[in-house]
């Protein structure tokens, strides 16, 4: 598979899983990708890339951002109609947002790294503090199978755009074209060995975790409310 930075052997190649053509979307795509994503083989951001148009989608990786060094993105983040998907406090349910906002959206911003790398590139970066924290609110489960999740309702990068540009664009068909790649990496992947990964949540719950508990206070405290549905 070309053009997604990931090649694989043709047996298992994604290319007959992706579109024929670019999806065809109004609403422009910044992925935010922590460094240490950049280098995981199984990576969903490539396979999300692949199917959408290049000036439509596009990915900075980096943990720190300023208006200096990307006046691009701070430009971006000070728009009216500029969203980030980050489940805080103050975050809006997506669907019923856009039903009341005066400026339907027109750009989203995704945090791509784990849950803790995340939250340390939103807090650490005020840009991300301009745009309205948007979150989704939907009961699908993670197709990522392969990949260990914190909760049972996280999602992937990919997921979490294929769900959102739906909304956006009020088009179902691209949540099901987004997921098609995804769904056969993660068939192939088991195929050929892969095991299906639960949630820590789920270890947690039924006294599978592996690891021994944490001796640090914090992360024990973290390991305590995933226990008990908390959010964190």
């Amino acid at each position: 598979m070309q053009g997604t930075a990931t090649y694989r052997p043709q047996k298992v190649c994604l290319c007959p899983f992706l579109p024929a053509h670019p999806l065809h979307i109004s609403t422009h795509l910044y992925i935010i990708q922590h460094p240490a994503e950049e280098n995981k083989v199984l990576r969903t951001v490539p396979l999300l890339a692949a199917c959408l148009p290049q000036d439509k989608c596009k990915v900075k990786i980096g943990r720190r951002f300023s208006e200096e060094r990307d006046p691009e993105l701070s430009s971006v983040c000070r728009k009216s109609g500029t969203l980030i998907l980050y489940p805080g406090a103050e975050a809006a349910n997506l669907e019923e947002f856009i039903l009341d906002s005066p400026v339907y959206p027109s750009t989203i911003i995704i945090i791509d790294g784990t849950w803790s790398q995340a939250k340390d590139i939103f807090y650490k970066n005020s840009l991300f503090r301009h745009p309205k924290q948007v979150q989704l609110k939907t009961s699908i489960s993670s197709q990522y199978v392969i990949r260990m999740q914190p909760t049972n309702r996280c999602l992937s990068t990919l997921e979490c755009a294929a769900v959102a540009l739906s909304i956006l664009e009020k088009n179902n068909y691209i949540q099901e074209t987004l997921l098609r790649p995804l769904q056969a990496l993660c068939s192939f992947q088991l195929q050929h060995g892969a095991q299906i990964r639960l949630s820590k949540e789920h270890l947690l719950k039924n006294g599978l975790y592996p690891k021994p508990m944490p001796k640090n206070k914090r992360k024990l405290r973290k390991m305590e409310l995933l226990m008990n549905s908390v959010k964190i």
